[in-house]
């Protein structure tokens, strides 16, 4: 199964800028999205063969989830099942015979870390949630996790420690979660790999430059690590600030 998380930064804009066309190339079994920041009924897209889940946030134009799959889930939920996390669309789960499959887009810790204390509470009770579901069947999820885990996963990291995305904080959430049970797919292909990234600024032609941040993940349970068989990062592809990640199992 191929699978593939992106975030489109909008998905109304990225429409205008060939994503059905990066969608059928990319031929995902299942496919992801984070940051929609859309309602209900402000798109429609027709792609035959796939099933199609929507998280919407509260707050119009901002944050929300998708999930197209080809392969029909037992259940689907959303969210977390907690009032202070459910309200921006962040959180879409599906359950299969053999795993669960979750996309995520994780908050932002913003400018200063002013979200900071929240980002924590989010990562204590996201991590409580697929360790509870790791208990039943195995976990997959991607999305836009908010975090450059190590060094060699930004460009300039002696620049930016401290800042949203490379706090201590965060760095050291994403080493528990890692040390929970669960493999960062990349990585475990990719072990020393630098200058490889999934997000960059707007600003001082990151892209161009290659300034860049690896923020876009599939996780899953390490006792998936037998039928994990590639995983990629398509920089290639444009249309939003990040670029679609990728995870095939067998």
């Amino acid at each position: 199964m191929k699978f593939i998380s992106w975030n489109v930064n909008g998905l109304r804009a990225v429409l205008k800028k060939d994503f059905m066309d990066t969608f059928a190339a990319l031929d995902a079994d299942i496919f992801c999205l984070q940051e929609t920041k859309m309602q209900e009924g402000q798109a429609t897209l027709d792609l035959p063969g796939y099933e199609q889940y929507f998280n919407y946030a509260e707050r119009k134009g901002y944050s929300g989830t998708a999930i197209f799959t080809r392969k029909t889930p037992l259940h689907v939920t959303y969210g977390l099942g907690i009032p202070e996390h459910d309200t921006e669309g962040r959180v879409i789960t599906l359950e299969y015979p053999d795993f669960y499959f979750i996309t995520v887009y994780t908050p932002n810790a913003q400018d200063g870390l002013k979200r900071i204390d929240y980002r924590m509470k989010w990562e204590d009770d996201f991590l409580a949630y697929v360790k509870e579901l790791d208990q039943k069947k195995p976990v997959i999820w991607c999305g836009d996790l908010n975090v450059a885990h190590e060094e060699i996963d930004l460009k300039n990291p002696k620049t930016n420690r401290g800042h949203a995305g490379f706090s201590d904080q965060e760095r050291a959430a994403m080493t528990r979660t890692l040390g929970s049970g669960f493999i960062d797919t990349w990585r475990y292909f990719h072990p020393d790999t630098t200058g490889v990234y999934s997000w960059w600024s707007y600003r001082f032609h990151a892209r161009e430059n290659n300034a860049g941040w690896r923020i876009d993940y599939f996780i899953c349970s390490e006792r998936l690590k037998d039928r994990l068989v590639s995983a990629d990062i398509h920089t290639d592809i444009m249309g939003s600030d990040h670029c679609p990640v990728e995870l095939v199992i067998r």
